[in-house]
């Protein structure tokens, strides 16, 4: 997870995750969130910008790349 960016765990449970990651810039923070759900085998993904209107697709790639990770 840290590997991927400016990351910095804000809360971390065996089954819940709360992520800050910062732009290299102008420090602009999104959180990203992650739920364990191991009954069921899935990972359920909340990313969001906390200002702003549009992060250029920058959300959506972190995503993926941290996806290809648990792969």
């Amino acid at each position: 997870m840290l590997s991927t960016g400016n990351a910095t765990f804000v809360d971390e449970t065996e089954t819940y995750w709360h992520v800050e990651f910062r732009s290299n810039v102008f420090r602009f923070v999104d959180d990203v969130e992650f739920l364990f759900d191991r009954e069921k085998k899935l990972i359920h993904v909340r990313s969001a910008s906390r200002v702003g209107y549009s992060d250029l697709g920058v959300n959506r790639k972190r995503v993926e790349k941290i996806r290809s990770l648990f792969q």
